[in-house]
């Protein structure tokens, strides 16, 4: 029941991962041992499962995998849990406590599942809470809703099956595309794409908080925000809820026989909100920077609470866009505020002699700005920087290094349309020859998983982040910010002059 008290003050993708594996390790459940499962073990493990020292073993991570090293008073935690806080609740009268705190998480594992449809906040949390509705009854109707949402987490890619790290990035995607195409100034050709963002984006939105005392289920509010994907998965997140709503009051101005009806304006009210008066993630911050002691994923930085802020672009230059698109919206300018002359200077002295930006994925991992490999460009972060020096007023100052980063993206654009997925040349070149050869697949049946994670992260190009050091694939980016870009730029810099 203490953990459960505790949980409730931690991000919510953390303790919602963390309750499922709560209540699995309560009840000791172990599964059948298959032939499946003794083939996975010899896989996985470098000697015998049945020589394993697993308490020798309990805080070694592979150094490639340690980004968040334990600190001493987190080892001495989990030791007095398992040597002293163990044995109590094993036996009378501590099991009693333990069989009620592990009713408590079941019920709170049914909530989350009631109240996103069984799609679940994340596929991690996805599956071990299947897994526990299995464990409580394999014939039970919520393990058999859960079945009927698997697919869709799953994604099948050039190489074969994955699963995704959500359920999509639908809304996201779509306020941005909306945004995007709306900055052109040529949305009457695009007429059918808007109407259709549009019905999505009024589709999505969450219309009710979620039933029964909020307190008891450690929940915040949600009526009238806006999800990451979909409404049936329904968690409010701050900055989808303020996307959603930016690409709901553009559309508010164009004409409805174009987009179509606009958003109810007490819906508008709704989505605007906020009596806690800041703006983390998912929920209000419930605690402290100090918990952050406890966090036990070795591959992960700032999970246990929910921050004022997030970590899920690569890096400087999405962060940068976001806090003077911010700033200039509050009335700011660059006369007036440090901040935005601080970060234009800190765009143009990162601008490479291309005329584009390529910001790596080490930025998020280090805290430190780090370009690509070879000092080469990313269309994404050359756009990304473009947009936050047009906000800023570049180009009333000088727009020569605006003029040269538009040549960068106009000279990317594909004879398609589209704007390229980048890739070094050597992973296009390692790609190109495994596919001609029909080899793909069985190559990446017999290499080590960590030797492909590792070359992939390197070679592609990657965009997005989770958490510091979880990077993630945005496909749309490389079409919508570089159109909004050269958009921005056709109507804001070149009209201009």
């Amino acid at each position: 029941m203490v953990s459960l008290i505790i949980c409730g003050r931690m991000w919510c993708h953390c303790r919602m991962v963390y309750l499922p594996m709560c209540f699995l390790y309560g009840m000791r459940f172990v599964g059948r041992i298959t032939e499946t499962v003794l083939e996975l073990r010899k896989e996985l493990l470098s000697l015998p499962y049945d020589q394993v020292d697993w308490n020798g073993t309990r805080n070694l991570c592979a150094k490639e995998d340690l980004y968040y090293p334990h600190p001493l008073i987190q080892d001495i935690f989990w030791a007095t849990l398992h040597k002293i806080g163990e044995p109590i609740l094993m036996h009378w009268p501590g099991s009693i406590l333990r069989k009620k705190s592990l009713h408590t998480v079941m019920q709170h594992i049914h909530y989350e599942d009631e109240n996103t449809r069984y799609v679940c906040i994340g596929p991690v949390n996805k599956v071990l809470n299947m897994l526990c509705c299995w464990v409580e009854d394999p014939n039970s109707e919520a393990f058999k809703l859960h079945l009927a949402r698997i697919p869709d987490y799953l994604w099948v890619a050039e190489d074969g099956m994955k699963m995704k790290g959500y359920n999509g990035s639908q809304l996201w995607d779509t306020a941005f595309a909306v945004q995007s195409i709306i900055s052109t100034k040529l949305f009457e050709d695009c007429d059918v794409t808007l109407r259709k963002a549009h019905d999505y984006i009024k589709n999505s939105q969450v219309l009710d908080d979620c039933p029964g005392d909020l307190t008891f289920w450690y929940r915040h509010i949600s009526k009238g925000a806006w999800p990451f994907s979909t409404a049936d998965h329904g968690w409010p997140i701050s900055d989808c809820t303020a996307e959603g709503l930016k690409a709901a009051l553009l559309l508010l101005k164009l004409p409805s026989k174009v987009v179509g009806e606009p958003l109810a304006a007490e819906r508008l009210y709704d989505a605007v909100n906020n009596s806690g008066g800041g703006f983390a993630t998912y929920e209000l911050t419930r605690s402290y920077e100090w918990l952050e002691l406890i966090n036990p994923a070795e591959t992960f930085g700032d999970i246990v609470i929910d921050y004022p802020y997030g970590s899920w672009g690569v890096c400087f230059t999405y962060g940068l866009w976001f806090g003077v698109k911010g700033l200039v919206a509050g009335g700011m300018t660059y006369q007036n505020c440090f901040g935005i002359r601080k970060a234009c200077e800190f765009l143009l002295a990162k601008q490479l002699p291309s005329g584009g930006w390529g910001e790596s994925y080490l930025s998020s991992q280090d805290k430190v700005y780090s370009n690509l490999k070879g000092n080469r460009l990313h269309l994404v972060n050359t756009a990304w920087a473009m947009l936050t020096l047009i906000e800023a007023g570049q180009a009333e100052r000088d727009p020569e290094p605006l003029h040269r980063a538009a040549r960068v993206l106009i000279n990317g654009q594909m004879e398609s349309g589209d704007f390229p997925q980048q890739v070094c040349h050597l992973m296009s070149l390692f790609y190109s020859i495994l596919f001609v050869k029909g080899i793909f697949s069985k190559f990446s049946n017999v290499c080590p998983s960590k030797w492909v994670l590792n070359l992939l992260v390197k070679y592609l190009e990657i965009i997005g982040v989770f958490n510091r050091n979880c990077m993630i694939s945005y496909a749309a980016y490389r079409n919508i910010f570089p159109i909004w870009a050269l958009g921005e730029y056709r109507t804001r810099v070149l009209s201009a002059s």
